[in-house]
Parts: C-alpha cells; sequence; structure tokens
C-alpha cells in the first residue's frame, strides 16, 4: 500500500545495528523517509540520510523542515512498525485535526517487558501520554497550529503531546516494536525509574538540557 503525502522522519544517533530493520518494515509504503543523522561514528547509513546537530528535537525538527510531504510521521531508529501498520496509519490520515501514535511493544519475550507494556498502554489510555517510541502520525497544518517541533534535546515527544492535548490524539490498533536493549543494559526497574525520574523533573519544570544530564550514554527510553 502506498501512502502519497506520508514523510517518514527518523532521528539516528549510532543505529547501524537497528535502523535496517526500521527501515525495512516501512517497505515502499511512505512517500519518502528521511534519516536525520546526529553525527554517528558506526557507518548509520540510509537511502537519503541528512545531518543535523545532536538531538533528537533538534534533528526531527531539521528532518521536518526538508521533508515534502504534508504528512509526517515522526519514528525512532529503533523502533519497528508491525505488519498493518499502513493501512491504519491511512485510516488515521482522513482526520487531518488529529495526530496518531502507535501501541508499544518491546522485541523481548521477558515477563519484566510485558508488564511495561501494559503500563504504558495504561498510561497512553488514562494520560493521554504517548511517547516517541510509539511513533507519531500527524499533519503538517496541527503540527504548525500547536507550534511545531521544539529543538529540545530530551522531552521533545513529551514536549509536543502535551501541546496536542488528549483530544487531538488517537490511538492506532498496530504495535511499534522497540529495541529492548536499554532496558537489558540498564536493568528493567532501573531504566523505568529514570524515565520516570526525567518525565517528574520535566513536568516539574527543570529545562531539558539540565534533566538530559541524568543520562549517561546519551541513550533514551
Amino acid at each position: 500500500m502506498r501512502i502519497e503525502g506520508l514523510s517518514v522522519v527518523i532521528p539516528a544517533l549510532n543505529a547501524a545495528a537497528t535502523l535496517p530493520a526500521v527501515l525495512a518494515a516501512l517497505g515502499d509504503a511512505p512517500a519518502e523517509v528521511l534519516v536525520v543523522d546526529g553525527g554517528s561514528t558506526d557507518g548509520t547509513t540510509a537511502p537519503r540520510l541528512i545531518t543535523a546537530p545532536r538531538g533528537r528535537g533538534t534533528q526531527i525538527a531539521a528532518g521536518i523542515a526538508a521533508a515534502r510531504g504534508p504528512w509526517l510521521l515522526l519514528l525512532h531508529a529503533d523502533t519497528r512498525l508491525a505488519p498493518g501498520w499502513a493501512e491504519a496509519a491511512g485510516v488515521a490520515m482522513a482526520s487531518p485535526d488529529r495526530a496518531a501514535y502507535f501501541r508499544f511493544a518491546l522485541d523481548d519475550a521477558a515477563p519484566q517487558a510485558r508488564r511495561l507494556e501494559r503500563a504504558v498502554a495504561w498510561r497512553c489510555r488514562v494520560l493521554g501520554l504517548p511517547y516517541g517510541d510509539q511513533g507519531l502520525l500527524i499533519h503538517r497544518d496541527l503540527l504548525a497550529q500547536v507550534g511545531g517541533m521544539r529543538p529540545l534535546p530530551l522531552m521533545e515527544d513529551v514536549d509536543l503531546v502535551r501541546r496536542l492535548g488528549r483530544a487531538r490524539l488517537a490511538a492506532l490498533p498496530v504495535a511499534a516494536v522497540t529495541s529492548a536493549a536499554r532496558w537489558r543494559r540498564d536493568g528493567w526497574w532501573a531504566r523505568s525509574a529514570r524515565n520516570l525520574t526525567c518525565l517528574a523533573l520535566f513536568y516539574a519544570g527543570l529545562p531539558p538540557g539540565m534533566i538530559a544530564r541524568i543520562y549517561t550514554g546519551r541513550g533514551r527510553r
């Protein structure tokens, strides 16, 4: 299924291990796919690669500026969309006044992964707060209406969905399967606790640049 007018924007940093599967899952459905590299040193590459200063918000903003489509799908470089995503996106694109996100899933069979998936489902359902690792499908006009993508080093996804508000967010019935490597590396509870701490600090008003220093190795979620 070809989706005319859809540009996929993928910020990347040392994503050579995960990006090929992410691109393969997209197939030929999007009209264009832009990978925005923030200074990778591992050979990260893509058919259409542009560069931008490091920082996910900055990279996404650069990709949006370079993209040609009226619809944007903002996607992480370690998040692979499950089969059926294009059909679900096509249905959502009938409502340009709403943004849409996919169901969070992890590529790990551990019970901790299933518990985390249920917690994220609750967060989205009750708090209306999907994260960037669920993808975000949004029309340019709606994005401009809420102030665009801010070039934040961290929490750019939370910042955007807060401005959108729950009434302008729709859940799609297809999984966005994210690599669980960070949770396996840092520990399931430690990684989740770090994410919650950063979220709380963001809501408390701490500048994203200061929150970013909580992280080591520049990894997120």
